[in-house]
């Protein structure tokens, strides 16, 4: 087990004894996919205590943790969860952005990826989610994206229509490995798709993948740097030849 994993482990258990003896909430950072599966193989160790996962909204895939409940307590605390717009100042001269380039200039601030939750791109405007002590930061001080300058302000009320759009597409595979259904999804060779690999462009689970001959699980969500994303949904069908059809929903 790698040592981060092994501290954070040991994090969330303090966290879940500090609000079961004190009597009080208590709330991790953001949690990767990855890091959320750590936390579930807690699940043993945390009988009998509280917990509930909230990423700001429904469609967050990065979530926070807050250990305790309104029966324990004797009252009610909501996620300290601020929600971001950051939106050009004139958008006739913006630059193209990309989610990159707003979690880039957040982070070029200084701010740790774990304070920083998803990050939704709608029309050339970044939504992003972070801890409410460091979004009066943000908001005051991220003044510009790639050479755009920027205009950022904490929302009041989120905006309801987050949800990404999700593309089915069934593609043709020789096995379940990840370097084949990356080829077939982005319609790569073996060789292309392998120096993505070489290049640590591949994520799974928001960790990255060195190993092409991974096979990939129903529910793994595939970022491919320079491609895009995608969740993969299983096997529909065999082949005669052996090979075999599965579907994945891209992230458009």
């Amino acid at each position: 087990m790698l040592e981060s994993d092994t501290l954070l482990k040991k994090r969330l258990l303090e966290l879940a004894e500090t609000s079961r003896s004190r009597g009080i909430y208590t709330f991790s950072d953001f949690l990767s996919p990855a890091e959320q599966a750590l936390f579930d193989s807690l699940r043993r160790e945390l009988a009998g205590s509280a917990f509930s996962l909230f990423g700001g909204h429904p469609a967050c895939e990065r979530q926070m943790i807050r250990f305790g409940s309104e029966e324990e307590t004797g009252y009610d605390q909501p996620f300290p969860i601020c929600c971001v717009e950051i939106a050009p100042k004139n958008g006739k001269f913006s630059d193209a952005l990309t989610h990159r380039d707003f979690l880039g200039a957040a982070m070029h601030l200084g701010v740790r990826r774990e304070v920083l939750g998803d990050l939704f791109v709608r029309e050339n405007t970044g939504i992003l989610f972070s801890k409410d002590t460091v979004a009066p930061f943000l908001a005051e001080t991220l003044e510009t994206v790639r050479h755009t300058p920027v205009v950022c302000r904490i929302l009041e009320t989120c905006p309801e229509s987050l949800a990404p759009k999700l593309v089915p597409q069934a593609v043709n595979v020789p096995s379940e490995r990840a370097d084949a259904v990356i080829g077939a999804v982005y319609r790569l060779s073996r060789s292309e798709s392998a120096r993505l690999f070489a290049a640590e462009r591949v994520f799974v689970n928001s960790r990255t993948l060195e190993n092409p001959g991974h096979a990939l699980h129903v529910g793994d969500i595939v970022s491919v740097r320079g491609f895009g994303k995608f969740c993969y949904r299983g096997k529909e069908r065999e082949t005669k030849k052996g090979r075999s059809f599965v579907l994945v929903e891209r992230y458009a």
